[in-house]
């Protein structure tokens, strides 16, 4: 008997890898400019490759070298895209034991030392073939000082070298490298081409599974053919016999499609009970509660879109049932509505990825979002309120119509009630003391006493500016001279830094005077007497008593009339440029 092992099985992922450009699937772009550039005779010395996982950019580094090295089965051939794949160098490179194609992967050779072998053995010939290749894979792991060690060769190698880079950051490689390379960008997979791979490969290994089930798996795999063959070769073992949607699912702890869709509509009806319901029997079914959130985020998306662009709905990867349900949704869903699901999902996906207990975070992310899915819009809100306002005193139910000034104040729920400064010329002091001039020309600028606050607004002084508005009462006032009542809190050098401080502003003498005759309100206690009948005045409004009556625990937070929003608007305003200069005016 013989000792000789039998052939071991060979995962579907190597056993079906391209062989020639004809196999590679997804690539059409650079295989046209490969084939064109061959058959002009026009080989770059150094390519990269670059694109996700399981693309095939090392897949494609092998089929380059073996065109270029390819003799044919009569040992005359030239450099071709179609290699033979029966020559001595065909079979070698396949089998990965060519002594002129030289495979490093940079991810665990990264140093100076590594690229110095390269660079030593680059000018000695082929041993046997027509080029010496070196792929380089994972080539932005190299080192900074490696890659600058490798510039001078890869920009002029010897006329029997080729370089192949394969990288999937091309971010992370030098622009130096970049500029030496033809660069070619490997595309994801699209759907269409991925579901009748599968099914090629499928047919060949005499596997029974679903078109539905191949569906699954193309979403899943992203993108990348090995990830979608590896995947198609796991639900083969796990089906043992005929594959279905619901074992891929169950392999992959991916929640029902359908279900998800069940769920998404139970969150958007705010039906809470009926949807934990749900989220538990899917958990207990195996489906990851991550992957269940990230498929509400997935559906969230596609429904988006699909509004935007109905024609997205017909993507091969979903069933009938779901693209009608879709369509359904996205005609009767808002925006609105969508987009602050979106949200809260992207919220949520953090909470539960950094829960220690993700059912726990995914049934309180559920429930969020059943509680907010009731919450009308603000156009909605502000609809109803003006619909259905509540009635007055003696209203009867007849709907009543808010005054002018009722109007003008409850523009809006929050306001603000700010000072503006008197009209007229307001003069600007400085910390500096003015040159003496004439005491009455000089205090003829302060007419009022709003004047005068303007002037330590003007020089910043704030704690004197607060210890005026909320501590004096004023009794009379001229300009230099003031007379006031201090209330209980005041500071009792008041009056003396008062007039200290002016008296440097203006450079003229201030009589600062302390009498006890005054009743006025300090200008901080008319200020909020002012705020308070404003806001009294904003809740005799009808659009305000609905918000009240609508949300009882609300609160006027601020209100801001018309000229406040006018004023800031102003403010807030570029100036005009009245003379702009003109190059080119003559003069």
């Amino acid at each position: 008997m013989s000792d000789t092992p039998t052939p071991g099985y060979q995962v579907l992922a190597r056993k079906y890898r391209p062989e020639t450009f004809a196999d590679l699937v997804g690539q059409d772009a650079m295989v046209r400019t490969l084939k064109n550039a061959f058959q002009a005779d026009r080989i770059a010395q150094a390519f990269i490759m670059t694109g996700i996982r399981g693309t095939g950019k090392t897949t494609t580094a092998r089929i380059i070298a073996k065109g270029m090295n390819c003799i044919g089965p009569d040992g005359m051939g030239t450099p071709t895209t179609e290699p033979c794949g029966v020559c001595e160098h065909c079979r070698a490179i396949m089998e990965g034991r060519h002594v002129d194609v030289m495979e490093m992967d940079a991810a665990s050779r990264t140093g100076v030392g590594d690229i110095r072998e390269i660079i030593e053995s680059v000018n000695y010939r082929a041993a046997s073939a027509r080029y010496k290749i070196y792929i380089i894979d994972e080539v932005h792991m190299l080192s900074v000082n490696a890659f600058n060690a490798l510039l001078k060769t890869l920009e002029e190698p010897p006329a029997h070298v080729k370089f192949i880079f394969a990288t999937t950051e091309i971010r992370k490689v030098p622009v130096t490298v970049l500029s030496r390379c033809q660069r070619f960008d490997l595309r994801r997979i699209e759907p269409e081409v991925m579901i009748a791979l599968l099914r090629r490969i499928a047919d060949k290994e005499s596997a029974q599974i679903s078109d539905d089930a191949l569906a699954l798996i193309t979403r899943a795999a992203e993108g990348s053919a090995r990830d979608a063959t590896s995947l198609l070769d796991q639900a083969i073992s796990h089906g043992a016999g005929e594959t279905t949607a619901d074992q891929v699912r169950a392999m992959l702890g991916l929640a029902d499609r359908g279900r998800v869709l069940d769920l998404f509509d139970m969150i958007l009806r705010g039906d809470a009970a009926g949807a934990l319901s749900e989220l538990s029997a899917q958990y207990a079914e195996g489906a990851d509660p991550l992957a269940v959130l990230r498929d509400l985020a997935e559906i969230t998306h596609w429904i988006s879109v699909v509004k935007i662009t109905p024609d997205a709905a017909d993507d091969p990867t979903i069933g009938p049932d779901e693209r009608a349900r879709g369509l359904e949704m996205a005609t009767a869903l808002p925006m609105r509505v969508l987009t602050r699901m979106w949200q809260m999902l992207l919220k949520a996906l953090d909470e539960v990825a950094q829960s220690p207990n993700a059912m726990m975070a995914a049934e309180m992310a559920v429930i969020r979002l059943t509680h907010v899915a009731d919450l009308p819009t603000p156009e909605d809100l502000v609809r109803r309120l003006q619909d259905a306002p509540p009635t007055g005193p003696g209203g009867g139910g007849m709907r009543t119509q808010p005054s002018p000034n009722q109007t003008t104040a409850a523009q809006s729920v929050t306001y603000t009630q700010t000072h503006s400064g008197p009209s007229g010329p307001v003069a600007h002091g400085s910390a500096s003391p003015m040159l003496a001039q004439d005491p009455e020309e000089a205090l003829a600028r302060y007419p009022t006493f709003e004047h005068m606050l303007e002037l330590i607004r003007t020089n910043r002084d704030v704690k004197l500016l607060l210890e005026v508005e909320g501590s004096l009462r004023l009794a009379n006032y001229r300009p230099g001279r003031i007379e006031f009542t201090p209330t209980p809190d005041a500071p009792g050098d008041l009056a003396q830094r008062l007039g200290s401080a002016l008296q440097r502003w203006t450079g003229n003498r201030w009589a600062v005077t302390v009498v006890n005759s005054a009743t006025a309100p300090t200008i901080l206690e008319a200020r909020n007497a002012a705020e308070d009948a404003l806001e009294a005045e904003a809740q005799q409004h009808p659009l305000v008593q609905a918000v009240f009556a609508a949300f009882p625990k609300a609160k006027i937070a601020r209100v801001k009339t018309v000229q406040d929003i006018a004023n800031h608007a102003e403010a807030e305003a570029l100036p005009e440029v009245e003379d702009e200069w003109d190059p080119f005016e003559e003069d």
